[in-house]
C-alpha cells in the first residue's frame, strides 16, 4: 500500500523518466555529494527519517581508528550447505562501540567502498525502515551489540603486555546469520561509526555453497482446470534441463530459463535497485509439468538430476477438478518475508513467518486443496537475493499443494512499465521476476489474468495493476470470463485482485480503492452475479455486506450458531474480503467505519474457505493463536 509519503518523487520520475537497459548510471553528471544536513533535509516532512537510507548517498569515509588486531572468522568456515546459520567472530576491537556492525554481502566482490550519490535511489520502493544498503546491497546486517558481551568487553584478549601487565586489550563478539543457497559466494563486512557517517574495517574471506547448482524451493501450481496435471518449478544454479520424478516412476525434463539485469525497468534520472544495486543472479529457474494425475489424490515427486543432485522426496495433493462437489483453500495477500536471526534487511515483514508456519501446520494435519496469494507477493521490490529467501520460506508450503497468485503493485509497478499507477513500487522488477518465478495458467507474458475452476468454484484472478478500464483486453476478458462460467458446473463464482474496492483505510484513494476500477469492474461483478469478492493491499483483515456503489443491497442473517450467513438465492451483490494481513505491518482501522463493514481485524493471519454446491464457509484464522476470529457463509437454495 504505503504509496502516500512519495509524490515528490513520483512527480519527478513521471516527468523525467524514460526506460532504459543501462546497467549504471552515469555519475559524472554529479559535481558534488550531498552532505548528511542536505540529506535530513530532503526527508523533514516525512513520516520517519531511515539512517540507513541517508547512508547511501555518501562516500564511506576513512576510519579514523584503525586496529592492527581485527579479525573475522565464521563457523563454518569452509563450504557451506543450502542453509546454514553462520557464526561470524569479529575480534581485535579497541574500543567496543554501539556502531559496529556487520553486513553480509553476495557475491564477495560486491562493492561496499563507494555510494551512488542520487537523492531517491533507495527510498523508491517505498520502504523507510532502517537498513544499511551500500551501494551493492547487503543483504543482511546486524549490530555486534546483539551480543550482550560486547560493549563491556567480557570476551577480551591481551595483545601486548608490560611487565606482566596487559597494556593493549582487545574484545570480540559473535553474531548469527541465517543464510540460503544464494548460488554465489558470501563474505562480511566490518563497519563502524555507525550508518550516519560509515567506514569499512575488514571484509572476511569468501565462502562458497557447496552445491552451487543444487535443486531447491520447489513449488506446485494448477495449469488447467481437470486437476490431472500439476506445474512444477524449482531454482538452481544449473543451466542444463533437469527432471521431476512422481507417481509410479514418471519422468518429465524441466525447460530452463532465467532473467537478466537488462530484463528490469530503470529510469534516467534513477537507476532502479532491480537494475542496479539491487541486482542478485537469480541462477536458473526450472519448470515442469507433472500430468496423467487424478484429482483430489496424494501422489510423491522428487526433483534435480544425477549431475547437481536430487531433493528429498515430497508428498503432494491435487486438487479437485473443476466441477466436483467440493473444495478447500486457503486465501491471503501482502505476505513477504522476515529473517529467521537479528538481521535487519530489506521490507522486513514480521507477521510472514508465523503466518507461513501456521498455513504448513494446517497443510500437513487437515484436507487443503490449494492456496491463493492475491499480490505483495516476496517485497523483493528489486533486491533480487531477497526472492531466494522467500522462495525458502514458501517451501514446505507451496511444495505440497497448488500455490496460485495474483500480481500485486510490489510485482510490477514501474513508471514507464504500462501499469496503470506510476509508482516505482516493484523497485524495477515489472513483474519479470515473479511471472518467472510462479508460472501462471495462461502463455501470455505480461498479462497476468486468468480464471481456473476448482470443484464448485470458478475463480477469475485478475491484475489491478493493468488496465482494467472498458474497451481494454484485460476488460474484455473479465467481461468474457466471467460470462462464459457455466453455473450448474461452478455454481460460486469467486472474482479476485490485488487492489481493494472498499476498504475503511481511506488513504490516497488512487492507490487504496480506486475509484476508477469501482466504477469500471463492480457493475461487471454485479451483473455477472459474483458471489465473492477476494482483495489485498491493505495490511488488515474487513468483511463487507452484500455491496453494490457503497450501498448495503442485502445484510447476513444469523444461522442456529450465531454465524453471519448471506443467502444469495435472491442476488442481490457480491461480499467483499480484504485479507492483506499475511506479514506486512498491520494497518490499524477508524472509529467510525462506513455501515457496509461489518468485521474489521487487524490481527495477522490467513483465511479457509470450504465450499459445497450449495455453501461457502469462509474464516479468518489467527496465526498466533491459530483460532478462529470471524467466520460466514453464503448459501444459495
Amino acid at each position: 500500500m504505503d504509496e502516500s509519503i512519495f509524490g515528490f518523487v513520483l512527480l519527478i520520475l513521471a516527468l523525467t523518466s524514460s526506460t532504459s537497459h543501462s546497467l549504471r548510471p552515469n555519475l559524472d553528471r554529479f559535481k558534488a555529494l550531498p552532505t548528511r544536513d542536505d540529506l535530513l533535509k530532503e526527508y523533514q516532512n516525512y513520516t520517519a527519517i531511515s539512517k540507513f537510507r541517508t547512508i547511501n548517498r555518501q562516500e564511506l569515509i576513512q576510519c579514523p581508528i584503525a586496529s592492527p588486531y581485527i579479525e573475522i572468522t565464521t563457523t563454518p568456515n569452509s563450504d557451506l550447505p543450502s542453509e546454514v546459520n553462520i557464526t561470524v567472530m569479529v575480534s581485535g576491537v579497541l574500543v567496543p562501540s554501539s556502531s559496529d556492525w556487520v553486513a553480509m554481502i553476495t557475491p564477495s566482490s560486491s562493492d561496499v567502498t563507494s555510494c551512488p550519490t542520487s537523492k531517491a535511489q533507495y527510498v523508491q520502493t517505498g520502504d523507510l525502515a532502517k537498513l544499511p544498503l551500500l551501494c551493492h546491497y547487503p543483504v543482511k546486517a546486524q549490530y555486534l551489540s546483539d551480543d550482550p558481551d560486547y560493549l563491556n568487553c567480557a570476551k577480551s584478549e591481551c595483545k601486548k603486555s608490560v611487565g606482566g601487565a596487559c597494556v593493549v586489550k582487545t574484545c570480540s563478539a559473535s553474531i548469527t546469520f541465517h543464510v540460503v543457497n544464494f548460488r554465489t559466494d558470501v563474505a562480511f563486512a566490518f563497519f563502524t561509526l555507525g550508518f550516519d557517517t560509515p567506514c569499512l574495517l575488514k571484509i572476511s574471506s569468501p565462502l562458497k555453497f557447496a552445491n552451487p547448482a543444487s535443486p531447491l524451493y520447489a513449488h506446485l501450481s494448477s495449469i488447467d482446470s481437470t486437476g490431472t496435471s500439476m506445474s512444477v518449478t524449482w531454482v538452481s544454479g544449473d543451466n542444463q534441463p533437469q527432471q521431476v520424478k512422481y507417481g509410479n516412476g514418471q519422468t518429465q525434463t524441466s525447460e530452463v530459463t532465467t532473467f537478466t539485469q537488462s530484463d528490469m525497468c530503470t529510469t534516467k534520472l534513477l537507476p532502479s535497485p532491480a537494475s542496479d544495486f539491487g541486482w542478485h543472479d537469480p541462477g536458473y529457474i526450472h519448470t515442469t509439468v507433472m500430468t496423467g494425475l487424478q484429482p483430489s489424490t496424494n501422489y510423491t515427486y522428487k526433483y534435480g538430476s544425477d549431475s547437481v543432485g536430487w531433493s528429498d522426496s515430497i508428498t503432494f495433493h491435487t486438487p479437485p477438478a473443476g466441477g466436483d462437489n467440493e473444495v478447500t483453500f486457503l486465501a491471503f495477500g501482502d505476505m513477504g518475508k522476515a529473517p529467521l536471526d537479528k538481521s535487519v534487511e530489506h521490507y522486513v515483514n514480521p507477521g510472514a513467518p508465523a503466518v507461513t508456519q501456521a498455513m504448513i501446520d494446517e497443510v500437513s494435519s487437515s484436507h487443503v486443496d490449494s492456496v491463493m496469494h492475491v499480490g505483495d507477493i516476496s517485497y523483493a521490490t528489486g533486491f533480487l537475493a531477497e526472492w531466494d529467501y522467500f522462495l525458502r520460506q514458501l517451501f514446505p508450503l507451496a511444495s505440497q499443494v497448488s500455490y496460485m497468485s495474483g500480481i500485486g503493485n510490489h510485482e510490477r509497478d514501474y513508471p514507464t512499465s504500462g501499469s496503470m499507477y506510476i509508482t516505482p513500487d516493484s523497485g524495477g522488477e515489472c513483474g519479470v521476476p515473479y511471472e518467472t518465478y510462479f508460472p501462471l495458467p495462461t502463455s501470455a507474458k505480461d498479462k497476468p489474468w486468468y480464471s481456473i475452476e476448482q470443484g464448485p468454484v470458478h475463480f477469475t484472478v485478475i491484475s489491478t495493476e493493468h488496465d482494467f478500464r472498458p474497451g481494454t483486453e484485460q476488460y474484455n476478458w473479465m467481461q468474457s470470463d466471467m460470462a462464459s462460467v457455466n453455473r450448474s458446473r461452478t455454481p460460486w463464482l469467486i472474482f479476485t485482485g490485488h487492489r481493494p474496492m472498499y476498504s475503511s483505510i481511506k488513504g490516497l484513494a488512487i492507490f487504496n480503492c480506486d475509484p476508477r476500477f469501482v466504477k469500471a469492474v463492480e457493475p461487471l461483478l454485479a451483473a455477472n452475479k459474483v458471489d465473492m469478492a477476494m482483495f489485498g493491499h491493505v495490511h488488515n483483515y474487513e468483511r463487507t455486506c452484500a455491496i453494490y456503489q457503497g450501498k448495503c443491497l442485502a445484510m447476513p442473517g444469523k444461522d442456529s450458531n450465531g454465524i453471519d450467513t448471506y443467502d444469495l438465492s435472491n442476488y442481490t451483490a457480491p461480499v467483499q474480503v480484504i485479507f492483506g494481513m499475511a506479514g506486512f505491518t498491520l494497518d490499524g482501522f477508524t472509529s467510525n467505519p462506513d455501515p457496509w463493514s461489518l468485521a474489521r481485524i487487524s490481527q495477522f493471519g490467513y483465511t479457509r474457505t470450504h465450499a459445497t454446491r450449495t455453501e461457502l464457509s469462509f474464516e479468518f484464522v489467527d496465526a498466533y493463536t491459530r483460532e478462529v476470529r470471524d467466520s460466514f457463509r453464503i448459501v444459495k437454495s
